[in-house]
């Protein structure tokens, strides 16, 4: 494995390790303490500050995608070559489950401390809302492939140079406001792995939904990209070769 591959995959790796770790640990250890009043609100921007941090810390690495999802999606809008998929949703799945059980060893450290549902995603009965299976399927595939649209518009010519991770993370800190009560939020297999992993049971057997409904939503979001932004793309680099030529 060549030094540009490695380091792609440790980017990957700690990416989704900080996602995982800084949002569900919002979830698990501070939003357990109703006076410090950080809620929805506040689990729902560490998410979105996760990718942020991480988008300008190591992106120019990877490509920051640090998601399962976002890597189907960019490979589907051409933005990801076949050979980094599988690699990379493996560095993602490992960093996220890392994450959850450096996460769990801290919070079990408090007297008295209860897993539940340790910031897992689920539906019906393990839903925060208990939402209906179709409704979670829904929310999952709209929401991700919103945030796939979001990426590849943000990370195009013609976007901002150089600002892509502010509306990104904006992006997903507004996907969690919408969906914590569906959902708990995925739109991301691996940062559902690894908390499913602790909190287990059902939690684990619901697994599928996680992966399914961010896939799906993901694929079409990049095939959409593909379509509304290569031509401008591909104009913008024919007009490039003729002022090259004269």
């Amino acid at each position: 494995m060549g030094k540009d591959i490695q380091r792609r995959l440790v980017a990957e790796f700690i990416g989704t390790f900080w996602l995982t770790f800084g949002g569900c640990g919002a979830a698990v250890l501070a939003a357990a303490y109703p006076e410090l009043g950080i809620g929805f609100l506040g689990v729902a921007l560490a998410f979105g500050l996760t990718v942020l941090t991480m988008a300008y810390a190591v992106g120019h690495i990877s490509g920051g995608h640090f998601n399962p999802a976002v890597t189907i999606g960019l490979w589907s809008a051409r933005r990801c070559a076949n050979h980094h998929v599988g690699p990379y949703i493996a560095a993602q799945v490992a960093g996220a489950i890392v994450a959850a059980f450096i996460l769990y060893l801290i919070a079990s450290g408090k007297p008295d401390w209860v897993t539940g549902g340790f910031a897992a995603n689920g539906y019906g009965a393990l839903s925060p809302g208990q939402y209906s299976l179709a409704a979670c399927l829904v929310i999952e595939i709209l929401l991700t492939f919103i945030f796939v649209l979001i990426i590849i518009g943000t990370t195009s010519k013609g976007a901002a140079v150089g600002f892509a991770g502010i509306p990104i993370g904006l992006a997903l800190t507004l996907i969690h406001l919408i969906s914590i009560p569906v959902t708990n939020t995925s739109v991301n297999p691996a940062r559902s792995t690894g908390p499913a992993l602790i909190a287990g049971g059902d939690y684990v057997w619901q697994l599928w939904l996680f992966w399914l409904a961010p896939m799906l939503g993901a694929f079409a979001g990049g095939l959409l990209g593909r379509w509304l932004w290569e031509p401008a793309e591909a104009m913008e680099s024919d007009v490039r070769k003729e002022v090259a030529a004269s």
